[in-house]
């Protein structure tokens, strides 16, 4: 039986109030900071890049997704402070799921603001973790190309592995042959390895005037051959749409070249076998934004997270599952917008018996097709002599 969760919350609590203040600040610093990557490259590079006729990649996003519906970004502090100086925001590629023409879609996009779109090591690490996401969801993938390819004072990191650059075009074939569409447009530079995307994408777009696809471009091909040609002649929408054939659609600008893409995703006849009832939308019964008054200032301080799923499910209802076995982990079944999720959240120090319900909780998730939510915060594992012979390993 679902039931709505009890909750004991105090908002006036003195100790609920410094939560609430420490964790408000916490959430206004981390929007800063996402607001600002939002920026890419920044003012004057974003100006470069309208001046060449492009749209700014997460404009192009915007636009390409069908009117009034969400994008669930993946990853957008990726690289954030890592590269010391050399700020990449996003690591230099906008990654996530949205909807185009009726279809949930992953699409990836170079930020050509961001040292020329070109690939980091965590650049690739981004595009690959993308990939494995659309591969395990069977989402198309549309890739909105503008990169000069690797980041070369970092090649030795971002070529030779069996997970860096080359897996992005393994996946492609991977994917392509397991029936999930891959679907390029080329907005702008696409050389070297980066030429590989489009050519191996079941369907590509290339815009007049800035997309450009060759290995390699017109300074090397006169240092190698001592012949002198435009980057549009060497590899531009003309060649490749009238004479080599790597692209299948010619596009003027951006905005047709999205409207391109929109219209091959429209044509994919693709069908969901997953088929889910979806009950009346409710808010939770007590107020989301008593989060930051719940959840403690520091991770070592133990609280009640079902606190926590009362302020997230529909209805603050919650069908637990084992309540009385495994106590320090929660698992029950609820509703998130009217879809039906299973719930494994930590409360408190992991044990053999939780880890045993756990096991058996996202087996029957799996067998019901039950998407998963985790809410982590693990405290430690009980370690003993008892408890290693209990299993806990």
């Amino acid at each position: 039986m679902t039931e709505i969760i009890e909750s004991h919350y105090n908002p006036n609590d003195e100790r609920a109030k410094k939560y609430d203040a420490h964790n408000r600040a916490i959430a206004q610093e981390l929007r800063e900071t996402l607001a600002k990557i939002r920026q890419g490259g920044g003012e004057k590079y974003q100006n470069r890049h309208r001046e060449q006729g492009k749209i700014y990649v997460r404009d192009r996003i915007d636009k390409l997704l069908d009117p009034g519906s969400a994008f669930l970004e993946i990853a957008p502090l990726a690289a954030h402070g890592v590269y010391g100086k050399d700020w990449t925001p996003a690591a230099g590629i906008v990654t996530g799921i949205g909807r185009v023409s009726g279809q949930e879609c992953l699409i990836l996009g170079n930020d050509a603001t961001v040292k020329g779109g070109s690939y980091y090591t965590l650049t690739v690490k981004k595009h690959l973790r993308a990939q494995q996401i659309a591969l395990e969801n069977n989402l198309p993938c549309i890739y909105l190309v503008d990169s000069g390819g690797a980041f070369l004072p970092m090649q030795d990191e971002v070529f030779p592995d069996v997970d860096d650059f080359g897996r992005i075009f393994y996946n492609q074939a991977i994917m392509s042959a397991s029936g999930i569409p891959q679907i390029a447009s080329v907005m702008g530079s696409c050389t070297a390895g980066g030429a590989y995307v489009p050519a191996m994408s079941d369907e590509s777009v290339i815009v007049k005037g800035n997309g450009t696809i060759f290995l390699a471009g017109p300074p090397l091909v006169k240092a190698a051959t001592g012949e002198e040609v435009t980057a549009e002649d060497l590899g531009g929408a003309d060649v490749h749409t009238r004479i080599s054939g790597v692209a299948d659609h010619f596009a003027e600008d951006d905005e047709h070249a999205i409207e391109i893409v929109r219209s091959a995703v429209s044509n994919l006849n693709l069908n969901s076998s997953y088929q889910v009832e979806r009950l009346p939308v409710e808010e939770p019964h007590y107020d989301p934004e008593e989060l930051f008054g719940v959840v403690p200032a520091s991770t070592s301080i133990g609280y009640d997270i079902r606190e926590v799923i009362a302020r997230l499910v529909d209805g603050s209802r919650f069908r637990e599952f084992k309540a009385r076995y495994g106590t320090t982990l929660v698992c029950g079944f609820a509703h998130v917008f009217g879809l039906p999720i299973g719930i494994v959240a930590n409360n408190g120090v992991l044990f053999s018996e939780s880890s045993i319900k756990a096991a058996h909780f996202v087996e029957l998730c799996s067998q019901r097709k039950i998407p998963l939510v985790f809410l982590q915060n693990i405290t430690g594992f009980m370690v003993s002599k008892q408890y290693e012979a209990g299993g806990i390993a």
